[in-house]
């Protein structure tokens, strides 16, 4: 094996050997550069230890994890030290590098820096909060040299600062054990769709934007106070017409869309246009006979419509109104009843069958009186809930998961519950009596037997001016 030549180690600033004024301009260029920067051999070969003389120190606290791998750094680099010193051989008599004088020089500080790190013992230093004031971009290296060099901190770790608690903490855990709320269990909203995902006629994903759209088109299908507009028709009239419908639904045995689809156009038709008093109860058929081909499978015929009024109306005229309805109307039909709220409010509710009934009673009440027409449809129906609830006794009254699905609070609600709850004190005395007694029946378990929640109306001091006057008119 042929023998490798041995460069001589040139020292920083001196110049190479040469002639005259040029190695002179050589060797002070060198001794310029020696000044101002380090040798490329003293790159990444310092070791950051503690009391070694000539060696950088920290510039921050040493803890266990950086001192463990300071010990194991030293000791890596003395084994490769060691194994460089075994496996370099001379070679025809060569000296070898590490053979060569300053080699002992050369590796005295590697092996006393790991003795160092041997002996020395760090005892633990308490805990002392400390300012740090470097600047952004000696934080970034250091961020990046713990990220990759030193382990993770454990759990216990920690540092205390994050343990102390704030100022406003404290103040925010005293305000709330002050006002009771310590314990108090956080109320959670029911998913009330969770059980409908497989259900393809459920709309399970769209069903949260129906109702959105819903709330939004329902005042733009609300019938205006008309009452002023129309000569021959008061509001005994109206409840009058509107009691026989829900008994000729009743016969008939219609869909529930049917009755307040057939109330929603009788309303929107009186807002429109002037309806004499001998064709009250055509305007009825008509609205019945339409709101019946919209929802219905299988709709009445004309002829059981004119039956059913002992033939107070021809068959042409039943035909004629309701051309005259759709003309009105501009055949706008697809509207937000009550119904499409009663039933996802319903839901909301996580009621059984005896709230169910007791909701719709008081909103077919609802419905029948003239004074409910101030409110929009979606407000009826939560309303109905909120006072079905009271009357039955349910607790909590109103909770966050019907809050979220109807949109209204309590307050909102008890206005307007307050005239249902009226109409169900004055039901069994009025003269119309189809509701009652339809939900007076044991297969609607009897809700309208049941007494009606006084405590929402001594909580206003008693029925309102509207609720008085609209129930008296009934009566008579």
């Amino acid at each position: 094996m042929a023998s490798r030549p041995i460069v001589p180690v040139q020292a920083r600033g001196e110049a190479a050997i040469g002639g005259g004024g040029a190695g002179k301009q050589q060797k002070k260029n060198g001794a310029a550069e020696g000044r101002n920067r380090k040798a490329l051999g003293d790159i990444g070969n310092l070791v950051t230890v503690r009391g070694v003389e000539g060696k950088v120190q920290p510039h921050r606290p040493i803890t266990r994890s950086f001192c463990a791998q300071l010990l194991a750094n030293a000791q890596a680099a003395a084994a490769a030290e060691n194994n460089k010193k075994q496996a370099v051989v001379n070679v025809n008599g060569a000296p070898s590098i590490l053979d060569g004088p300053g080699a002992g020089k050369r590796a005295e500080p590697a092996v006393a820096a790991a003795k160092a790190a041997q002996k020395k013992v760090v005892k633990p230093k308490p805990k002392v909060e400390v300012i740090d004031l470097t600047s952004d971009s000696e934080k970034v290296v250091e961020a990046k040299k713990k990220q990759h060099h030193e382990p993770a901190q454990k759990e216990g770790e920690k540092s205390s600062r994050r343990n102390m608690p704030t100022l406003t903490s404290v103040l925010t855990a005293r305000s709330k054990a002050a006002c009771g709320l310590t314990n108090k269990p956080k109320e959670q909203i029911v998913d009330i769709d969770a059980g409908d995902a497989h259900n393809e006629l459920a709309a399970f994903e769209y069903i949260e934007d129906i109702y959105t759209f819903y709330k939004e088109a329902e005042n733009e299908s609300l019938p205006r106070d008309y009452m002023s507009s129309q000569p021959e028709i008061n509001e005994k009239m109206r409840a009058i017409l509107v009691d026989w419908l829900i008994e000729i639904h009743n016969k008939f045995e219609l869909m529930p869309e049917t009755l307040y689809l057939t109330i929603n156009i009788i309303d929107r038709f009186l807002s429109v246009k002037a309806v004499p008093r001998r064709e009250l109860q055509l305007l009825g058929m008509g609205a019945l006979f339409t709101a019946s081909k919209y929802e219905e499978i299988w709709a009445p015929e004309v002829n059981d419509l004119v039956c059913i009024a002992d033939r107070a109306y021809s068959h042409e005229q039943v035909l004629a109104m309701e051309k005259t309805i759709l003309g009105k109307l501009e055949w706008t039909l697809t509207v937000p009843t009550h119904y499409v709220f009663l039933v996802r409010f319903i839901k909301a509710s996580l009621g059984d069958r005896k709230l169910e009934n007791m909701v719709y009673f008081l909103a077919e009440l609802g419905v029948m009186n003239y004074a409910t027409l101030t409110y929009c449809p979606s407000m009826v129906a939560a309303s109905a809930v909120y006072a079905a609830r009271l009357t039955l006794g349910l607790t909590p009254h109103w909770n966050d998961t019907l809050k979220l699905h109807t949109g209204f609070s309590e307050s909102q609600l008890r206005d307007c519950a307050k005239l249902l709850v009226g109409y169900h004190g004055k039901a069994k005395e009025n003269k119309l009596q189809v509701v009652y007694k339809k939900y007076s029946n044991p297969q609607r378990d009897g809700v309208a037997l049941i007494p009606p929640a006084k405590a929402l109306l001594c909580e206003g001091g008693g029925l309102s001016s509207s609720t008085s006057s609209s129930t008296s008119s009934s009566s008579s």
